[in-house]
């Protein structure tokens, strides 16, 4: 869009954060409303995905059920760059996001025949988390410019970042009143809203009948991956990411759910109870667990998403400006290596909570917008087919090295929870490394 074109007073107005030339502001306000209900549906699940594991199984099967998601993904992946070359991208994006709202009707339900859904539903939910908003973020790099992408992404992030908030805040709300099962409707609801939103901006695209929008060969996205040094080496540092912050979600999980279960008293087994009885009290008890660790989560991400709003919206833009995105990739890694530091030397609840909240507001802000600009100089085969298989498969490989560290450091080497704050130290290490390299890179693309 020229930048000559006159602007409006909405562009005037998103003016004051990030770069927006005229013409270009009703495109992006209605992407990062997309975003926004996106964010906003998984928010909403996203405590009713902890309190369903952490009361029924506990943190290390958390933890082992995450590396679960990974080996799905090797059968997902595939089909979905099948798909992806088989139809274009407004086919694409609607089949995915109709199978999934499916999904979360189903899900309600099966609970409402009280079926055990700890387990499945969290596999689904990191599948879903992962494709869905990798999806959105292929779209909208489908649609910018590199030059375009990298002025008027923080604005589409600020929409990521207001959606996490508004999901956490209601979800407090709202699940004691209604309930953990009927949240799923509602974020079917927002599903559909998003999907509305998507077909609205792509009939609104002029590149929408364009070679680029039309069906590929449909390579998998792990060729495309391991064809392409600088797309292995965003690979890798989503694998350390994920490794180093799912291990510090362990970390966070393991205390919370042993103050979770201190608050609810034991059940108080007698003679006279019946097998059913004792069943139904511990299934009472489990649930009050859950209400607990569901409170505490819903606070957590409230506060995690209130402080990543803030820095995607005075921040973001003005670093991507200063340092450009070679250094603006640096700043997680060393926002996790501090918080890990401190964690190690004092390995108090309180300070295990603060550093991590450190950490994943940086990495749903700031990182999360940056890591999205890596794509802008890259292919339409890679935009969808590699960054789908980075931003799930590869991800999940970070949980699933997460969960052998632990299964190995709680077993073999008898670690405590602080001790991993030392694994994670030295691992950031490594992730700065790998962030350096990507920088030089991507400078050489754009």
């Amino acid at each position: 869009m020229p930048e000559t074109t006159r602007k409006s007073t909405l562009e005037k107005a998103l003016s004051a954060f990030a770069p927006v030339h005229g013409g270009e502001g009703g495109r992006v306000l209605l992407l990062a409303l997309n975003v926004f209900f996106l964010l906003t549906a998984y928010y909403i699940i996203k405590p009713v995905r902890e309190a369903l594991i952490l009361s029924e199984w506990g943190a290390e099967a958390k933890i082992y059920t995450a590396a679960g998601q990974a080996l799905l993904l090797l059968l997902v992946v595939p089909l979905y760059s099948r798909l992806a070359g088989a139809v274009n991208r407004r086919r694409l994006i609607t089949s995915v996001l109709l199978f999934f709202i499916g999904c979360l009707v189903a899900f309600y339900f099966l609970a409402l025949t009280r079926v055990p859904l700890g387990i499945p539903f969290y596999l689904w939910v990191g599948i879903f988390n992962v494709m869905v908003i990798a999806q959105f973020w292929s779209f909208a790099n489908d649609i910018y410019t590199n030059e375009q992408g990298k002025r008027l992404f923080a604005i589409v992030g600020f929409g990521s970042s207001a959606g996490a908030v508004f999901g956490s805040f209601i979800t407090g709300k709202l699940i004691e009143p209604l309930g953990v099962y009927q949240l799923l409707l509602l974020s079917g609801v927002l599903l559909a809203v998003s999907l509305v939103l998507t077909l609205v901006v792509d009939t609104g695209d002029t590149k929408k009948n364009t070679p680029q929008n039309t069906p590929k060969s449909g390579r998998s996205g792990f060729a495309l991956v391991f064809k392409s040094r600088y797309l292995m080496l965003i690979a890798l540092m989503m694998v350390l990411a994920n490794l180093v912050n799912t291990t510090g979600e362990y970390i966070l999980g393991k205390r919370v759910a042993a103050d979770a279960r201190a608050a609810v008293p034991e059940v108080v087994l007698t003679e006279d109870m019946s097998d059913a009885d004792r069943t139904e009290a511990e299934a009472d008890r489990l649930t009050e667990v859950g209400v607990i660790t569901g409170k505490f989560y819903s606070g957590f991400f409230n506060v995690v998403n209130l402080v990543g709003l803030f820095t995607q919206l005075f921040l973001v833009s003005r670093i991507v400006r200063w340092g450009g995105v070679h250094w603006a990739i640096l700043v997680l890694p060393v926002v996790a290596l501090g918080g890990y530091l401190v964690m190690g030397l004092v390995p108090l609840l309180v300070v295990t909570r603060w550093a991590k909240t450190a950490e994943n507001a940086t990495d749903y802000s700031l990182q999360n917008t940056v890591r999205n600009m890596l794509f802008l100089p890259t292919s339409r085969e890679e935009k969808y087919q590699a960054k789908q298989a980075i931003d799930s498969f590869f991800v999940r490989a970070g949980d699933m090295l997460a969960a052998l560290l632990v299964l190995v450091g709680t077993s073999v080497w008898h670690l405590s929870a602080g001790n991993f704050a030392w694994v994670n130290v030295v691992l950031a290490v490594i992730w700065i490394w790998v962030a350096i390299s990507i920088g030089r890179r991507y400078r050489s693309l754009a």
